[in-house]
C-alpha cells in the first residue's frame, strides 16, 4: 500500500527586494577663511591719582657714648639711624656722633599724562575655492 498523502502543489519562491541606504560623509572645501590680526596704537590721556612721597633727611649732632650698636628705630613717624664711631679712650667705647632723622610725607597729586595704548583688530578674508564643489548625485528613484 502506498502512502496516500495528498500531493502538494509545487511551491513558488518569490524573491524579496529591499533597498538599502548607505550614508557617509566626506569633506568638501567650499571656501577658505584667513584671519590675521593688525596691531595698532592710539594715544589717550590718563588722569589718575598717584601717590608722591618726599623724604627729608636732617642731620642731628648727638655726641653721646653708648655701650653697643644702636638699632634703627621709629619715633613719631620718623626713622632714626644712628651713626657710630669708635673713640680711643682708656677703655674703648662707642659714641653716637650724629643721628639721621628721616621723615616721609605722602601727598596725593593728580597729573595728566599722554600714553600710547596698543590694540588689535581682526582682518577676515574669505576666498572661494579654485574649483566648484562637487555635488553628490541622487540615485534615480523607482516607482514603488
Amino acid at each position: 500500500m502506498k502512502d496516500q498523502r495528498p500531493q502538494r502543489e509545487p511551491r513558488h519562491v518569490l524573491p524579496l527586494v529591499a533597498e538599502r541606504l548607505r550614508v557617509g560623509r566626506r569633506r568638501v572645501t567650499v571656501g577658505k577663511v584667513r584671519v590675521t590680526k593688525k596691531t595698532a596704537s592710539r594715544e589717550v590721556v590718563v588722569d589718575e591719582p598717584a601717590i608722591r612721597e618726599e623724604v627729608s633727611v636732617r642731620r642731628v649732632p648727638v655726641s653721646r657714648f653708648v655701650d653697643g650698636p644702636v638699632p634703627d628705630r621709629y619715633v613719631n613717624g620718623r626713622l632714626i639711624v644712628s651713626i657710630l664711631e669708635e673713640v680711643a679712650v682708656v677703655v674703648r667705647r662707642l659714641r653716637v656722633v650724629e643721628e639721621l632723622h628721616i621723615e616721609k610725607r605722602r601727598q596725593m597729586v593728580r597729573r595728566s599724562q599722554r600714553v600710547v595704548l596698543r590694540y588689535q583688530e581682526p582682518i577676515i578674508e574669505r576666498a572661494q575655492p579654485s574649483r566648484p564643489a562637487l555635488r553628490e548625485q541622487e540615485p534615480a528613484r523607482t516607482a514603488d
